[in-house]
């Protein structure tokens, strides 16, 4: 089955060397995951001619693809990280707090931390795309997000994210453009600026889909957004993320997003590209020796073709064709 348009499949590329049995394999996804005990469902089930494991380490954020090959049962306590297991093809079934779990396309499964879990079943034909968060990163940011403590309301996130709400797509989005990048598993490797504020926002789309608004949020006077603004402005280029905006602030990020959407009519991170497309602009006109790498560097963006996608959405031309 083909991979969503917005990101590359598991299946191009080279693949790693073939496992040769089961063991193998399982020590291997342990290694880049959690360990567990992994038993094929069927004991005359042939060793797999086709796997999957593909990562891309954020630091407290891991993302990668995941596939057996074969029908297997997982036993795993997810030892100080929380996991969410998105199919992309294939049946995903396993345990939760209210009995059984069924994750296909559109729906992801969420494990939590420290906690004994039983995948009864991962098909032959399920790969997932998998986000792991460090326990204690998603904890702490969390108090941001949320204004609430995760570890003491752990009761928020539910076994299973319906990936067609709009918040959730957005999030399913933003996991699959980085998918795409999973071919070089030491992408970001040397940059830990990016590696955070990557891993900020994947973070703070994963709680605002999974768990839902308490409704003690209300839309703040723009005095308080202020600090933010000028933050923003002062230093454009910074690696901020919106949990640090959110600091700043005073206020969690769920209520500075509503704030800004409320005052502004975006998000602080969409008003923070705005403010680095405006400076790049500046640059591309005044300073023609300047390559467009250059200047997307300059003002914080991650790589020259975000900056030019970017770029082309606000202006409607491409940087290199400089005025």
């Amino acid at each position: 089955m083909a991979a969503p348009p917005d990101e590359t499949s598991p299946d191009s590329g080279e693949e790693p060397e073939a496992p040769r049995d089961v063991d193998e394999l399982s020590r291997a996804v342990a290694d880049a995951y959690f360990p567990h005990n992994l038993v094929p469902r069927d004991a005359r089930t042939p060793v797999p001619t086709h796997h999957t494991l593909r990562t891309l380490d954020l630091g407290p954020v891991l993302i990668g693809y995941v596939g057996w090959g074969v029908d297997v049962q997982i036993e795993c306590d997810y030892p100080g990280a929380y996991e969410v297991n998105i199919p992309l093809s294939g049946r995903l079934e396993s345990r939760g707090r209210h009995g059984t779990v069924t994750s296909e396309q559109g729906r992801a499964t969420v494990f939590r931390a420290d906690t004994p879990t039983l995948i009864s079943h991962w098909d032959a034909e399920c790969t997932v795309l998998g986000v792991k968060f460090d326990s204690a990163w998603l904890d702490r940011e969390a108090e941001h997000v949320l204004d609430r403590d995760l570890a003491r309301v752990s009761g928020l996130l539910p076994d299973q994210l319906n990936l067609t709400t709009v918040a959730a797509r957005e999030w399913r989005r933003l996991v699959g453009s980085l998918a795409s990048d999973l071919s070089e598993p030491g992408l970001f490797s040397s940059l830990p600026s990016v590696q955070e504020q990557l891993a900020g926002a994947l973070t703070t789309g994963f709680l605002l889909a999974s768990c839902p608004d308490d409704g003690r949020s209300t839309p703040a006077q723009p005095k308080s957004i202020s600090k933010v603004i000028d933050a923003l402005h002062d230093d454009p280029a910074r690696a901020w993320t919106v949990a640090q905006l959110a600091m700043l602030s005073g206020m969690s990020v769920r209520r500075l997003q509503e704030t800004f959407r409320h005052w502004l009519g975006c998000s602080p991170m969409d008003y923070l590209v705005q403010v680095r497309l405006q400076q790049a602009q500046a640059d591309l006109q005044n300073n023609p020796s300047d390559t467009v790498s250059d200047i997307a560097a300059r003002w914080g963006f991650s790589s020259a073709s975000r900056f030019a996608a970017a770029y082309r959405q606000r202006y409607g031309d491409a940087p290199s064709n400089r005025r």
